[in-house]
């Protein structure tokens, strides 16, 4: 079972960039789709993004359509970390961010959830 740890919440201001970290420990990154959700107060939790393994070329990353062309998702290979690059940041990105990971196709992992979570990390974004 993998273990993740998400880090980089903060409060920040509405136009600013935050790059969130999903450290993962006891397996190697590379060979699971690791993703991003969030869960603002009172609303559903919804996928943000996801990527899949290294070895599924043909899989690509899934990105909420709200949020495509300002948030990046990235894997690091060396220090099994996955980032959520995020910039141009609105109030509407306040949430708690957790990364879900596990042996699926990123879409699948995204939209359908399962695997292994995070505790999240609280993300504030000021007016």
């Amino acid at each position: 079972q993998l273990r993740l740890v998400e880090s980089g919440g903060a409060l920040v201001q509405a136009g600013r960039s935050l790059r969130l970290s999903c450290s993962v420990a006891g397996r190697s990154v590379e060979h699971y789709a690791i993703g991003w959700v969030r869960q603002a107060p009172g609303k559903e939790r919804e996928a943000v993004s996801c990527r899949g393994a290294k070895a599924a070329t043909s899989d690509s990353p899934y990105y909420k359509d709200s949020i495509k062309g300002r948030f990046t998702i990235s894997r690091d290979n060396a220090n099994n970390t996955v980032y959520l690059q995020r910039t141009r940041l609105h109030p509407d990105d306040t949430a708690v961010y957790s990364c879900p990971g596990g042996p699926r196709p990123a879409t699948a992992l995204c939209i359908l959830g399962g695997g292994s979570w995070g505790q999240g990390t609280q993300v504030t974004v000021s007016s």
